[in-house]
């Protein structure tokens, strides 16, 4: 997504937010926006940090930018939503955001093949998804993925994804979240600029 800045990204997803957060999510009970906002929302009862809700806010805003575009339960191949999510956040958002975001699938393959009661607590939706995906990882994805320095919130953020698929649950919307998402925002820019001298 090329003309986004610093001061432009926040408002460029509550754009898409507002714009097409009412769309159906894969097969659930809920719309994109409120199933996003709804991993945001027991993030922060959970008390994390700003990065990890974050993170759990935005783990599927690549739905909304693919060009690969929606999932379906019709689906016989994978859309790659989450390499989709990451690159546009990828720039603006410390690494612990755009990992969450790029292997947040990874992640339930990942548990599938680590926690045995893990795959018995998927919706319907998510285990046709993880067909498409290439089902459990084997051992040597297992060692890879095991690896990743930011793989504690990833997983944290993959729970919290499973989680927000509830019909009736009461969340704060977008606006709430912005000038959080801008503090993350400016905060790993400012680290990102070259030191005078």
């Amino acid at each position: 997504m090329s003309g986004l800045t610093q001061d432009t990204i926040v408002g460029f997803l509550a754009d898409i937010f507002e714009r097409r957060g009412g769309e159906e999510y894969l097969g659930e009970p809920v719309t994109m926006a409120e199933h996003m906002l709804q991993g945001a929302r027991l993030a922060e009862q959970a008390g994390e940090s700003d990065v990890v809700i974050t993170a759990a806010l935005l783990h599927d805003i690549g739905h909304f930018t693919s060009e690969f575009g929606m999932f379906s339960m019709a689906d016989t191949k994978d859309r790659y939503h989450e390499e989709a999510g990451a690159s546009v956040l990828s720039g603006f958002f410390p690494s612990v955001v755009t990992d969450c975001v790029r292997y947040h699938v990874a992640a339930k393959r990942y548990l599938c093949a680590v926690d045995p009661d893990y795959y018995g607590k998927l919706s319907d939706a998510s285990v046709h998804s993880l067909n498409l995906q290439g089902g459990p990882m084997s051992r040597g994805e297992i060692e890879e993925f095991e690896r990743s320095p930011n793989l504690a919130d990833i997983v944290k953020v993959r729970h919290y994804d499973d989680a927000g698929k509830l019909p009736d649950m009461k969340t704060r919307g977008f606006s709430y979240y912005a000038p959080m998402l801008q503090r993350v925002v400016d905060a790993h820019c400012a680290q990102m600029q070259p030191a005078d001298g």
